[in-house]
């Protein structure tokens, strides 16, 4: 069949929706479908991506939401140019990543005539628009054959305001990527124990708390390292943080290729995600996980429907910099344990790999067909009772 993949946010900029889309559209070609993305993106960086499936949409600016940075189109200009692409390519399904999301998906939407499937993928952001205005936003919704949220978390929030028929698929992960055989950086190698942060340097992120547990442990084991991966900037906080506890072995990298970022996670003795809410789901913990890393995270909605507290790692209260020094402290000072929360976590995200997740997203594609085929003929299929949901969690 042939798929296109909408995004709302830039394809040029890294993040999860993204990397989501992305992965997703590898596996469809593998399984012999025909895949274009529909994004927003310049010119330029467009070019630059060197992504042949891509046919960019909008010129996209940043916009705060949920404490993040989305970077979406406004453009409200595109209706030309969308219904030009809609009737070329002759989509047979269109999946919309964030289909409510201003302003490309919902134009999408409102021009398709073809199988539509919306994936929600957010925890945070957005309530109060959809507050205020889930009445207009609902014809869009009805427009949607099959839809899909990629967590429980991600499902409450959006069935708050849309209550539907839902699938839950998880995002995926490559496992095989992250699994493979490639060296750590020798410059990190010098017998301490190194732990990593791999995000978007945003306070709900929760770096500053890991700073602070960091700061707590360097006295007892000065043979620790602290690697923080990602782009954006740490903030006064943070700083503030170092200068007063004079925290030596910090090491900023910055943002990193995706390669890159598979050595990091080799380099690393202990992975720490420690964000303080907002999350969707734990991509981040399934690389980890994927890599053979222990892991120490916030025992926050998302992060606790991919992570067992005592199993592939530990999971302690949000923004209690004593409880993540003590859970990192268990894996500082304990080899052993490490190894055998990495195995674990190894065996428990093969449920996340990606090629059984696409499988599921194609079966969402065959059944949203049928739906729509059903409610075209008039035989009551297609009426269903837009109050039940359906939770179909795992692999």
């Amino acid at each position: 069949m042939k798929v296109a993949l909408v995004s709302p946010y830039d394809f040029a900029y890294p993040g999860g929706v993204v990397s989501h889309i992305s992965q997703l559209s590898l596996q469809l070609e593998r399984m012999g479908h025909t895949v274009k993305i529909i994004a927003p993106a310049t010119a330029v960086n467009a070019n630059a991506l060197g992504l042949d499936n891509l046919i960019p949409v909008g010129r996209p600016f940043p916009v705060p939401s949920g404490g993040s940075i989305a970077r979406i189109s406004l453009s409200v200009w595109r209706e030309r140019r969308v219904k030009s692409i809609l009737r070329d390519e002759g989509f047979d399904v269109i999946h919309l990543h964030e289909p409510l999301a201003p302003v490309l998906p919902p134009t999408v939407l409102h021009l398709s005539n073809t199988v539509n499937v919306g994936t929600f993928h957010a925890f945070h952001g957005r309530a109060w628009q959809y507050r205020l205005s889930h009445r207009i936003m609902q014809r869009w919704f009805d427009r949607l054959d099959g839809r899909i949220a990629v967590s429980q978390p991600a499902l409450g929030y959006i069935n708050r305001f849309f209550p539907g028929d839902y699938t839950v698929i998880p995002n995926g992960v490559d496992a095989d990527f992250y699994s493979a055989p490639i060296p750590p950086f020798d410059a990190f190698k010098d017998g301490k124990v190194n732990i990593l942060y791999l995000g978007r340097m945003e306070k709900r992120k929760g770096l500053k708390y890991l700073l602070g547990a960091f700061g707590r442990l360097k006295w007892d084991y000065p043979d620790i390292r602290l690697i923080v991966v990602g782009p954006g900037n740490p903030g006064k906080e943070c700083y503030r943080l170092m200068a007063e506890r004079n925290l030596q072995d910090v090491v900023f990298v910055g943002g990193v290729s995706e390669d890159a970022k598979r050595r990091y996670f080799r380099t690393a003795d202990i992975f720490c995600a420690p964000a303080i809410g907002k999350e969707s789901f734990g991509i981040v913990l399934c690389e980890a996980m994927a890599s053979g890393k222990p892991i120490v995270a916030s025992n926050i909605d998302g992060f606790n429907s991919v992570l067992t507290d005592g199993q592939e790692g530990f999971m302690v209260p949000p923004k209690n910099e004593e409880e993540l020094a003590l859970a990192l402290e268990k894996l500082v000072k304990d080899a052993d344990l490490r190894r055998q929360m990495g195995q674990t976590g190894m065996k428990t995200v093969q449920k996340y790999r990606w090629d059984r997740i696409a499988e599921r997203v194609v079966q969402s594609y065959e059944d949203a067909a049928a739906h729509r085929a059903a409610s075209h003929r008039g035989d009551g299929a297609g009426n269903t009772d837009m109050r039940k949901t359906e939770a179909v969690v795992g692999g």
